[in-house]
Order: C-alpha cells, then sequence, then structure tokens
C-alpha cells in the first residue's frame, strides 16, 4: 500500500491484525512464532534489515501488551487492545531509534506516532472485531 501520509514511519498497521488474530484464537506462544516469522519475513523480503530490531521488539512490547491485557482485563475491547498496541509499538521504536543514534530529539517525533497508533489502531482493531462478530464462533469450533 502506498504511504498515506507525507510523515515518515507512519503505516496503516495491517499487520497487527494477524497479531491480534492469532492472541485471540490461538496459543501465546504460537501467537510468539506467527509474530517473530512475520518480522523477519517482512524484513527479508524488503531488503532492509536494519527495520528488523525496530520491528522485532515493537511487536515483542505490543504482543506482550495486548497479551497481558487479554489476560488480566478480559472485557478490554479488541479495538482497545489495538490501539495500546500501536502506542506501544511507537513508544517503543523511538525509544530505540533514540537508544542507537543517540539522539533524543526523535522524542519530538513521538507525539505524531502516538496520534497515528490512535487512528490506525482504531482502524485495525474495527477490522478484527467485525471479523470476529462474524467468524469467532465459527473459528472457535473449528479450531477445538
Amino acid at each position: 500500500l502506498p504511504q498515506l501520509l507525507p510523515v515518515p514511519g507512519v503505516k496503516l498497521g495491517l499487520a497487527n491484525i494477524v497479531t491480534l488474530f492469532a492472541l485471540l484464537y490461538l496459543t501465546p506462544q504460537e501467537s510468539l512464532w506467527i509474530l517473530v516469522a512475520r518480522i523477519l519475513l517482512g524484513a527479508l523480503l524488503t531488503g532492509n534489515p536494519a527495520t528488523l530490531f525496530y520491528s522485532l521488539t515493537g511487536g515483542l512490547g505490543c504482543l506482550w501488551l495486548e497479551q497481558l491485557l487479554l489476560q488480566k482485563a478480559k472485557n478490554t475491547p479488541i479495538w482497545a487492545l489495538s490501539v495500546l498496541g500501536a502506542m506501544t509499538h511507537n513508544l517503543i521504536q523511538t525509544i530505540i531509534a533514540a537508544l542507537l543514534t543517540k539522539t533524543p530529539e526523535v522524542f519530538y517525533y513521538l507525539p505524531f506516532l502516538l496520534i497515528s497508533g490512535i487512528v490506525t489502531g482504531l482502524f485495525t482493531g474495527f477490522c478484527i472485531s467485525a471479523f470476529d462478530k462474524h467468524f469467532g464462533k465459527k473459528i472457535h469450533r473449528f479450531l477445538l
């Protein structure tokens, strides 16, 4: 998909749909393997291994938070999981960028990333919510 905004680093976050799907329908271990495989394949297919560390740390943080909320706050809506996961992903990537580049000024960019995380997190969260509403029971029966 083309870049949505002329702001570097802002992406739709469609891959989080896969992560949320795995968290809702599979085990935490399977979700982790899917996340790692998805990020490794993405880095290999785009030919940009430099993004691997950023994506992996952000993705793991996002997965951890979403899994924690699913376990501890069972009534958390899927869209909220997605928004919080996206914001966590952006925050961790900004921290990693500041540490690796030794440039604390990258934190000036964080408000834009967090706002984009809210918007894109809502979109992906509503996508998986709609999917869950229409297919959730069928998938649970299939997997059991």
